[in-house]
């Protein structure tokens, strides 16, 4: 079967920015490189936050998630990896040269000397409002996540949920909407603690300990009152609303690859502090794995890239350096410099 494929040192499972950030650093180490994602787009989870605002990457100004996305895919594509989108890696072999065939659901094989894991939480799925009869108003004005903030400006919305996303949302809605209500079940909400001191300073109202239990329609296409219910007491309300945000959380599915034999908690593979998982030449980054020191922001995703591919490379060539060259002395980068209208005086 390998006969028939072509051999690359390093392939990447899983297009969000770890995935990313690894295929641009594995060209800077002249790698050849495939990235495999399983979606038809790169961008993984932040896909479902396009109009997110990003505040917390190492010199860059706040940024919208879906323009971070577009970066990422630019300095993805500098080296010119091989991108394979809509493939969904099921199976691994370990052959007798040391190298890996992958298999996709739908049967595609794939040759390896190196696999790098930047899967995330698996295959994500929103955690969907538990009301019989939600899914009727998911065309009209019920959402699970924000693509665009504009067509949010002068209602009246409810979110509901704690999380880091919610809080996010009512914080980015809360100057253009003419209300914003938070709902939450418990008193303590997650995400940012500067993000949530910015919420409660706010216009946004925030309901705790309050559940949304019931949905009202006057039309039976949209949703234009809700039923909120106290937690503990059972007290409810009823109050009109022009939209609704949901966000329960994500329902993460990793399917065959807990069959790997890789050493895995919950949600999250046990690596090493090189990025190292227990099988060999199979390495990981970014939100699915989890060391001692793990730093979960976009930020440590990059750092995660490097440690990982720089143990693929010293996996594949235990004499090579240990790290790359910075990119103002990286040989890579000198035609590309020039190209650019750069001159190395250097």
């Amino acid at each position: 079967m390998s006969d028939q494929l072509e051999l690359y040192d390093v392939t990447i499972i899983g297009g969000g920015p770890a995935g990313m950030y690894t295929a641009f650093y594995s060209g800077m180490r002249d790698l050849k490189t495939k990235l495999i994602e399983a979606k038809e787009e790169l961008g993984g989870r932040m896909l479902i936050y396009p109009e997110k605002m990003i505040w917390d990457v190492g010199g860059v100004t706040p940024t919208l998630c879906h323009q971070l996305i577009k970066q990422l895919k630019e300095q993805a594509m500098t080296f010119e990896p091989t991108i394979v989108l809509g493939q969904q890696i099921t199976g691994q072999e370990l052959q007798e040269d040391g190298t890996y065939i992958l298999t996709s659901a739908s049967g595609e094989k794939h040759w390896t000397r190196t696999v790098i894991l930047a899967i995330g939480y698996g295959i994500l799925q929103m955690a969907k409002l538990e009301i019989e009869g939600a899914n009727r108003y998911e065309v009209t004005n019920l959402h699970y996540t924000v693509q665009e903030l504009e067509p949010f400006r002068g209602k009246h919305v409810l979110i509901s949920g704690g999380g880091d996303s919610a809080v996010d949302w009512a914080n980015e809605l809360e100057p253009i909407a003419a209300s914003v209500t938070v709902v939450h079940r418990r008193e303590r909400f997650g995400g940012h603690e500067k993000n949530i001191a910015r919420m409660k300073s706010s216009s946004v109202e925030v309901r705790v300990p309050y559940a949304l239990t019931q949905l009202h329609s006057s039309n039976g296409e949209t949703i234009d009152q809700v039923t909120i219910s106290h937690v503990e007491t059972g007290e409810t309300e009823v109050f009109a609303v022009d939209a609704i945000i949901v966000n329960h959380g994500l329902k993460h599915d990793f399917g065959p690859l807990r069959e790997w034999g890789l050493d895995m908690g919950e949600w999250c593979a046990n690596v090493s502090d090189k990025l190292e998982t227990n099988l060999p030449g199979v390495f990981a980054a970014g939100d699915f794995v989890d060391y001692s020191s793990k730093v979960r922001l976009i930020a440590g995703t990059f750092t995660d890239a490097v440690l990982a591919l720089n143990s693929a490379k010293l996996y594949i060539d235990p004499t090579a350096d240990k790290v790359a060259y910075v990119s103002s002395h990286n040989d890579r980068f000198k035609e590309k410099n020039k190209a650019l209208g750069v001159v190395d005086d250097h």
